[in-house]
């Protein structure tokens, strides 16, 4: 039977064909070399927790029968899983660890519990061990009443700012610092529970000071949440639940 005729000539044909491609596939190909060019540990998006990692780069050539023979060009830089094996970009570099997501979240309800307090302007006892407890919740288990007090005059002392006063340009830097990094990597959900935390501190003993009001205003701008939604947190807090 002439090849391409009948039913069956067409299949054996197809079937030479496929052999031969498959043999020229096997004969040439790509390599990739990679070189460390250096380590650490990141959050990997494959394994879902804390892993070391390799930064690759490499250099690709064309193969022979599974020997390199012709350069390609560069690829890369990678960054390799040490658990998985798998190959991100280095953006997924930054996203912070495990370790450090929670570090960076214990300095912000710590910084933003300070500065509602030094907001109130007395460090009325109701307020401290609303304080305590949003910091201790936070991480910081050995929180007391007595380091928070110490730590607002402290403040105080350092920026000569006066208790009760407007949120000032030191402390409105130092809850950017703080608030800045963590927003990108927070739902809105947990924006708006660090907010609500410092709300119920402020409301620990009584109504919002406009010192209060002030200093949860530069919290919502430096946790990106808009105005109308802080005004709106702001009054859900009050209402009790």
């Amino acid at each position: 039977m002439l090849p391409g005729r009948g039913r069956n000539g067409r299949v054996v044909l197809r079937g030479r064909v496929s052999q031969i491609l498959g043999i020229r596939t096997s004969i040439l190909g790509t390599r990739t070399s990679w070189t460390p060019v250096g380590d650490g540990e990141f959050f990997c998006p494959g394994c879902g927790g804390d892993r070391n990692y390799q930064r690759l780069t490499g250099r690709r050539r064309f193969t022979l029968v599974g020997v390199p023979v012709l350069p390609r060009g560069e690829t890369g830089p990678v960054v390799e899983c040490a658990a998985c094996r798998h190959h991100y970009g280095n953006d997924v570099l930054d996203h912070p660890t495990t370790v450090r997501f929670s570090a960076m979240l214990r300095e912000a309800v710590h910084t933003v519990a300070l500065a509602v307090l030094a907001a109130g302007g007395t460090c009325a006892r109701a307020s401290l061990e609303t304080a305590v407890s949003a910091v201790r919740s936070a991480g910081f288990e050995d929180c007391t009443e007595d380091q928070l007090s110490a730590l607002v005059e402290a403040l105080a002392a350092d920026t000569g700012r006066v208790f009760g006063g407007p949120c000032d340009p030191g402390l409105a830097i130092e809850l950017h610092e703080a608030l800045d990094p963590l927003a990108p990597h927070l739902a809105a959900t947990g924006r708006e529970a660090i907010l609500l935390q410092g709300a119920r501190i402020a409301l620990a003993d009584g109504p919002y000071t406009p010192a209060e009001r002030d200093a949860l205003a530069t919290v919502g701008a430096a946790l990106t949440i808009c105005s109308d939604d802080v005004t709106r947190l702001l009054a859900a807090a009050r209402t009790p639940s």
